[in-house]
């Protein structure tokens, strides 16, 4: 059956905002959360964007029941696998049996930062294939020497590591990043209900693997303040191709963003207060074989999206919802 979760977007909420806002999906009924893992913000408006394993501690206290994970952490350039292999275990050490690694090959944004140079997507994705690699190696607790195509490690050994291992889930933007998520992960996350990411998934060796979609919303009063802030805050929405994953600064992307209008961010994000619209907008992913789905809320007002799914759209969900794992 699907399960409804809730984005935590660190590029525009502040720390403690976002431990609170952990804390009120758990309250509200969502029954899992993904937390974004940047260096910077998309643009200038979203303000924000902190270190977010230093919060995922706090959520750790804040929350009880809460699945928690990445949403994603992009483990081969600006962290070293084996740094996001401490991370994740000292982290899933403080919510046992509660946390989960979702990974992608990131985005020039924020990986940039060193002076490193951020190679093509192929390229990167068989530096994610040797990053899980030495994760799951370091995670059996023995010490680990590996020098492979991309990495080193020298003598390392994880000390704290949680009674459970967190699974690993995988972005996907298309059908061979979705490939490399079945056969060496244990799940997907994408933001598309594309079924041909699902297919391919499938035929790698994704059946029966979880399958995370994300899904924007901006529910505010009416429809026309949640378009103008939808609109200010998510502009990137607009964006089309590949042009966004190679961009190195939020003033490229201001720069970018200034021709995209309501009606072009409208076309991705649903701007409503209409509890069937929002179900309606949920369900080709239920109906593409996610059997997770949560929720980014746009903008500023957290609290009045949580009332309102709490006690008008997740029942709706619950009541109607159908098995979503289809076989493609």
């Amino acid at each position: 059956m699907t399960q409804f979760g809730y984005a935590l977007a660190s590029e525009e909420h502040r720390p403690l905002d976002l431990v609170r806002y952990a804390a009120l999906a758990e309250e509200s009924g969502f029954e899992f959360a993904l937390i974004s893992d940047h260096y910077h913000p998309w643009v200038d408006a979203q303000g924000q964007s902190s270190f977010i394993w230093t919060v995922l501690g706090g959520i750790a206290t804040a929350t009880e029941k809460l699945r928690v994970g990445t949403g994603v952490t992009c483990p081969i350039i600006r962290y070293h696998p084996a740094l996001v292999a401490q991370m994740a275990a000292t982290a899933a050490s403080m919510m046992e049996g509660r946390f989960f690694l979702g990974i992608g090959s990131g985005e020039g944004l924020n990986e940039h930062i060193y002076g490193d140079h951020f190679p093509p997507p192929v390229i990167r994705q068989e530096m994610v294939l040797e990053a899980v690699e030495i994760i799951r190696e370091l995670w059996e607790g023995e010490e680990v020497t590996h020098h492979g195509e991309f990495f080193a490690v020298e003598e390392a050994c994880l000390y704290t590591l949680p009674d459970t291992l967190p699974e690993i889930y995988m972005a996907a933007d298309g059908p061979r990043a979705a490939e490399i998520a079945a056969e060496v992960c244990d799940g997907l996350i994408s933001v598309s209900p594309d079924k041909e990411i699902i297919s391919s998934f499938e035929k790698s060796g994704g059946k029966g693997k979880p399958r995370f979609g994300h899904v924007a919303v901006c529910y505010a009063r009416n429809e026309a303040e949640a378009r103008r802030t939808a609109h200010h805050y998510w502009p990137i929405s607009g964006l089309q191709g590949d042009a966004k994953w190679e961009l190195r600064s939020t003033k490229h992307f201001d720069g970018l963003v200034k021709g995209v209008t309501e009606d072009q961010v409208a076309e991705s994000i649903l701007c409503s207060a209409d509890p069937e619209k929002h179900a309606a907008h949920m369900q080709p992913f239920i109906d593409a074989g996610y059997d997770h789905v949560y929720l980014h809320q746009i903008g500023p007002d957290q609290e009045s999206f949580f009332r309102f799914y709490r006690d008008e759209v997740l029942p709706h969900m619950r009541q109607t919802r159908q098995p979503a794992r289809k076989s493609a």
